[in-house]
């Protein structure tokens, strides 16, 4: 029988992510694991290299913390809520350091993490063309297209050192299952040398052996599952509780200030010994305006039908 993955966040993080290491941290607006980023930052990891699509909120945060020195990305914009304070004041200022940047399209991305999963040497995409981001990343080349006529444009593979992605529920022996956007978890784990999967809950394996076309990871592509309900706040998870729109909001305002945001890290992932903590200093009452109906698909009777 096999064995169960499951281990604490702070035996995942300690275990799996070092110093100087590449990390992708994925989840398109949906499943974004901001627990995991916050263990990252209570366990003081320096020198990272963070891959991500849309690198919102979570990112300003690990910069801000003096975790990533490198960020490999597109798209920086915090969801709909604004700019990422931190990352321009690194980006356009140096201030306090100057922040590396490495930046592609969403699908320039999406090919990265694909070349990376299947182990291919570079991605042919079209959608550069009449871009200037070749012109800004040099990794992004242009060759002859070597079955006819005229040029593609190609991006290397995406490897990263550790994958850390959020889903909804998996069994103890890492078969995670996903609904919803599913953004490129999948890719992003099949291209890491680790995989950390952080979910809501733990089921049984019944379950997920009667919805299989949910298990989206299967338990051989991860390392280690982590269950920290509400882990991804203040992204959503859909079935379990919305995106937190308030919080993208207030972000703009305390990520505009330098101070405020170190204070704001000071107060809510130093001063919180875990995720347990963090949820607790939020308080019980703040998720009602977060919680979703529960939505169940009913079954059809087809033989009833006139």
């Amino acid at each position: 029988m096999a064995m169960s993955k499951v281990v604490s966040m702070a035996e995942a993080i300690g275990t799996y992510v070092e110093d100087g290491m590449t990390v992708c941290l994925e989840g398109f607006s949906h499943l974004i694991s901001f627990a995991a980023a916050h263990e990252i930052v209570r366990q003081q990891r320096q020198n990272l290299t963070l891959c991500r699509m849309t690198p919102d909120i979570v990112s300003d945060q690990l910069v801000a913390a003096g975790c990533v020195t490198k960020l490999v990305a597109s798209f920086f914009a915090s969801g709909s809520a604004g700019s990422l304070h931190e990352l321009r004041r690194r980006i356009e200022h140096h201030d306090p350091v100057a922040l590396e940047v490495e930046e592609y399209s969403h699908y320039g991305m999406v090919c990265r993490y694909q070349a990376g999963a299947a182990r291919l040497p570079f991605f042919p995409l079209r959608s550069y063309a009449g871009s200037d981001l070749p012109r800004l990343n040099p990794r992004i080349r242009l060759v002859d297209d070597p079955y006819g006529e005229g040029t593609v444009y190609v991006v290397p593979p995406l490897n990263p050192d550790v994958t850390i992605v959020h889903a909804q529920r998996a069994d103890r022996h890492g078969n995670v299952q996903i609904w919803g956007i599913s953004g490129v978890q999948q890719e992003a784990v099949y291209a890491a040398g680790k995989a950390i999967v952080v979910v809501e809950e733990i089921v049984d394996d019944e379950v997920v052996r009667s919805d299989p076309s949910r298990t989206l990871i299967p338990s051989h592509a991860v390392d280690a599952v982590v269950v920290c309900p509400r882990g991804a706040h203040p992204s959503y998870v859909q079935g379990y509780y919305d995106r937190d729109c308030a919080f993208y909001r207030r972000w703009t305002a305390i990520s505009k200030d330098s101070a405020l945001l170190q204070a704001w890290l000071k107060e809510w992932i130093h001063g919180t010994a875990n995720h347990d903590e963090y949820l607790d200093k939020l308080g019980g009452d703040y998720w009602n305006d977060l919680a979703v109906e529960p939505r169940f698909s009913e079954p059809v009777d087809y033989g009833s039908r006139k």
